[in-house]
């Protein structure tokens, strides 16, 4: 399983590490990823999923069913 949040697509991103002489290192930032179960009105069982932490805030407000369809992803599958 890749490392990207599967409702929202959040991935890692490229950057630099720059030290005090201006040094730059490459360094990815990861996405800070958790794997959540999730209660699925719907289909009337849990949803194990890889979820970043914004996803699981907005999870809170909009709801599962409404997030999935905005992925486009099919919950009866997970």
């Amino acid at each position: 399983m890749s490392r990207k949040c599967m409702l929202t697509g959040r991935k890692a991103n490229n950057g630099y590490a720059i030290s005090h002489s201006h040094r730059r290192t490459k360094k990815v930032q990861e996405a800070n990823l958790q794997w959540k179960r999730v209660w699925w009105e719907e289909g009337n069982r849990w949803v194990r999923l890889k979820l970043s932490t914004k996803a699981i805030k907005t999870l809170n407000i909009k709801g599962l069913s409404t997030m999935a369809k905005e992925a486009g992803i099919n919950l009866n599958h997970y």
